[in-house]
């Protein structure tokens, strides 16, 4: 297929080079993400995310240049109004996104709330799925609401990767409830494959299985998509656009190893050339 447009994938790379594994220092964090975002690739590149706890640290760092962050709050909703405060006090830097997590015995309405209550209509709300038996009841407090899901896909240890299966649920269930998501962790690569002992998911599979979500596919369907190791892709147009319309972004720890997957699969060029 002809390469795709960059617009077609706008946003797709949320830059997560602070976190695991790339656990980038600060002082050179800030200053790659002014890079990207002056990159050819640059319109791929979404904001800086960003801990939180670790707010107090960037002052420090900011160098006049505006920044837009994407703020994650692992504490959740009573951490948010604090994490907001911190980024306002910050010069130069805005909000784009809060990524919030849902604590146990936390009230799902309660939540929401607070999401409303805080966050204006130009910032985006993640609520992080549990990865338990609670997916569903989160997933329908956010159907019908400007908020968002967050999935898992990945970490340090085998067990922090879900399975096909349970991450073919998560997007057909949040295809099914209209709800938009991104993913965070282990989408290293466009296409899945095996690290060591990790079993690693495609940013691509996951961007396929969606479309195919779209168009009706079973969560069976979904789970073989998944697993393809050598996906044809064959999203465009209005499929593209509405695929990505649900699949917004994910959180990368290396911006780079995406756009060259991208690049090496011929689906974007750099320059007019592969």
């Amino acid at each position: 297929m002809s390469p795709l447009p960059l617009p077609a994938l706008a946003g797709l790379l949320d830059d997560a080079a602070l976190f695991p594994p790339g656990d980038m220092p600060l002082p050179d964090a800030v200053p790659a993400h002014h890079r990207h975002h002056a990159a050819w690739y640059a319109e791929l590149v979404g904001p800086l995310v960003f801990p939180a706890p670790r707010l107090h640290e960037l002052p420090d760092v900011l160098d006049g240049r505006p920044i837009a962050l994407s703020v994650t709050v692992p504490q959740g909703p009573a951490a948010l109004a604090p994490a907001l405060k911190a980024v306002a006090d910050l010069p130069h830097a805005s909000l784009a996104a809060v990524e919030i997590t849902v604590p146990p015995g936390t009230e799902l309405a309660d939540l929401l709330a607070v999401l409303d209550e805080h966050l204006t209509d130009q910032v985006l709300g993640y609520v992080e799925v549990p990865r338990d038996d609670r997916r569903e009841t989160v997933l329908d407090a956010l159907a019908g609401t400007r908020h968002r899901a967050k999935f898992r896909t990945g970490g340090l240890v085998p067990d922090a990767h879900p399975s096909e299966q349970e991450l073919a649920g998560s997007i057909h269930a949040a295809v099914a409830r209209g709800v938009p998501f991104k993913c965070t962790a282990g989408l290293h690569h466009a296409v899945r494959r095996t690290d060591g002992s990790l079993e690693q998911h495609g940013f691509l599979n996951v961007l396929l299985a969606t479309g195919a979500a779209l168009d009706g596919a079973s969560p069976a369907a979904l789970a073989a998509i998944l697993a393809d190791r050598s996906p044809a892709f064959d999203l465009t147009g209005e499929r593209l656009a509405a695929a990505r319309g649900a699949f917004a972004s994910f959180g990368t720890c290396s911006v780079a190893d995406p756009v060259d997957d991208l690049l090496a699969l011929g689906l974007i060029t750099r320059n007019g050339t592969r």
